[in-house]
């Protein structure tokens, strides 16, 4: 097992306070070591996970944070 499996399955994966309880499309994110996120669908826990930078996830949740809808 290489070490990011090993740090995908030993991280704590935390979803998102925007999905509901009826099991829809939800995201979960999980803290890595160098300040990189992984992100997977929590539908489908054992399939792929995105692993993204320190810098550009701190860029991607400002752009979210910043996203009107409408």
């Amino acid at each position: 097992m290489d070490k990011l499996t090993t740090a995908f399955d030993t991280s704590r994966w935390k979803k998102s306070t925007y999905s509901g309880s009826n099991g829809g499309n939800c995201v979960e994110v999980a803290n890595l070591s160098g300040g990189r996120r992984a992100v997977r669908d929590s539908k489908d826990r054992c399939g792929p996970a995105l692993v993204v930078p320190a810098r550009e996830w701190t860029v991607l949740v400002r752009l979210i944070k910043g996203y009107e809808v409408g």
